[in-house]
């Protein structure tokens, strides 16, 4: 029915210790393009939860026992067979998350390339290093992995932000333990299974699966044998899970909300900037945490910045992902486009203006209009919160310091984008905005080599390279005495 041309892909229940359990009970995972049932999926038992947690455990010895290269032998195998099945997981991502074909490819590219980065750097780290010491002493710094970690991954990149915290902690050296979103469990399930394949032990990386976030994420938080947690997410949601992680001191790393600005000086090349900022706002429709929130356009470019946007939103196709024709494809569900409608309507009754859009469509999908609105006010609540959806507003300023207060006046901090062609603008620029990533004259910050990560309430930690290598090991210490 998938059309999936592996049917081994398929999954439909947790993945613990090597073993497919089942359970008593399912929940379903819709297509949102059409609204349909996809797949009925096993949710997970509270001992199934312990069995994965302690079977995370039994499997360390085993996988840190093999060498750094052995490891990344098996991760590479790993991403090698995703590249394989690259036509299957790509369609597999789009039926239950519904961004478009060419996109879901793109993502699963970007997710290989993670773990063959991670595989690649991992065999090259010196796993201790020595320090300066008395002269009867030796003393050394050695990196060690950090043990069992749990992770939450969300709905949006449902194969790249599994594979950017996973293949981390396993190329570090540690078992994982993951729960991919209740929305788009089948690409996390199906990389479970290329896993298995690839050779990585069993108990290495389990996958469980659920709809009783929160319940899950209670366990995945408290264990006594986790050593570590990660998650991306909603920073409201990243608070409590903090709180829970606090009782046994865990170490975290949050990935959490953003809220970026997009400021297009009065010096700007407009043509680039407008296809910047196209390509950024309507990427997986709006719906990824590095998008342009807010667009600070300055006052003598608004007009033919605005026209020119709403000239390039008639070329673009709402549909199916799986459509060759489509560009944008669907929100993930309902309460999604009702978000959005109610920050626009609130938008709308202070003063903002629509220029194009404001609605969701009428056809059996969860559709919204990709939309503009100028006039758009800093205190406004479309201005202060995350969109997570095709809708760009429209904020226009005066000066180079109006432009970058208003930018900082967010409590977030993932990142930014700045147009200008005055290099010392920008250099100066960016150093007095508060964000972890910064775009000049470029709206696509993916690298897997990059640290990604933000400020403030965006949360902490780093993804990504060696960086990300280094969220999952810890610094021993060590002095010894010897004879002279």
């Amino acid at each position: 029915m998938l059309k999936i041309k592996n049917p081994s892909l398929i999954k439909d229940c947790s993945f613990i210790n090597g073993q497919w359990l089942i359970s008593e009970h399912q929940f379903e995972v819709f297509n949102p393009a059409n609204e349909e049932s996809v797949a009925s999926v096993f949710e997970v038992e509270s001992c199934q939860l312990e069995l994965a947690i302690t079977s995370a455990t039994n499997a360390l010895d085993v996988w840190q026992n093999l060498t750094a290269k052995e490891r990344a032998y098996k991760l590479n195998q790993w991403q090698l067979l995703m590249r394989e099945n690259l036509d299957d997981l790509a369609r597999l991502l789009v039926l239950e998350q519904g961004k478009p074909l060419q996109e879901a490819k793109g993502e699963i590219i970007h997710a290989a390339n993670y773990v063959q980065i991670y595989a690649d750097i991992s065999s090259k780290l010196s796993p201790d290093s020595a320090i300066d010491a008395e002269t009867d002493q030796q003393a050394k710094v050695i990196r060690r992995p950090i043990g069992v970690v749990t992770a939450i991954t969300p709905w949006n990149f449902p194969c790249a932000m599994v594979l950017r915290k996973a293949a981390a902690a396993i190329a570090a050296g540690c078992s994982v333990v993951l729960k991919p979103s209740e929305l788009t469990p089948l690409t996390a399930l199906a990389l479970a299974y290329l896993s298995a394949e690839a050779g990585i032990p069993d108990g290495v990386f389990n996958v469980v699966t659920g709809s009783n976030a929160q319940a899950i994420g209670e366990v995945l938080t408290q264990h006594e044998k986790v050593a570590k947690f990660s998650f991306t997410g909603s920073t409201a949601v990243g608070k409590k899970l903090l709180q829970q992680c606090a009782v046994g001191v865990k170490r975290t790393a949050m990935e959490l909300g953003g809220n970026a600005p997009f400021i297009v000086f009065e010096d700007a090349d407009i043509k680039a900037a407008v296809a910047g900022a196209m390509a950024n706002k309507f990427r997986n429709a709006g719906q990824t945490c590095v998008t342009a929130n807010r667009f600070l356009i300055h006052q003598d470019l608004a007009e033919e910045f605005i026209q020119r946007v709403v000239e390039n939103i008639a070329s673009l196709k709402l549909g199916d992902g799986l459509k060759a024709d489509t560009s944008i494809g669907p929100l993930i569900s309902k309460s999604a486009i009702e978000k959005i409608q109610v920050l626009i309507d609130q938008a709308v009754a202070a003063g903002a203006k629509i220029v194009i859009g404001g609605n969701a469509c009428n056809e059996k999908g969860y559709f919204y209009q990709t939309t503009v609105l100028k006039d758009v006010k800093p205190d406004m609540t479309i201005f202060k919160r995350e969109i997570f959806g095709p809708v760009m507003s429209i904020v226009t300023f005066e000066n180079d310091d109006e432009a970058i207060k208003i930018a900082n006046q967010t409590e977030f901090g993932l990142c930014a984008y700045l147009y200008s062609k005055d290099k010392d603008k920008t250099n100066n620029l960016s150093k007095r905005l508060q964000v972890g990533m910064l775009g000049i004259n470029e709206s696509r910050l993916s690298n897997p080599l990059a640290p990604f990560g933000g400020i403030k309430q965006s949360g902490m930690g780093r993804e990504g390279g060696y960086y990300g290598i280094e969220e999952y090991l810890y610094y021993q210490y060590v002095c010894e005495k010897v004879d002279i």
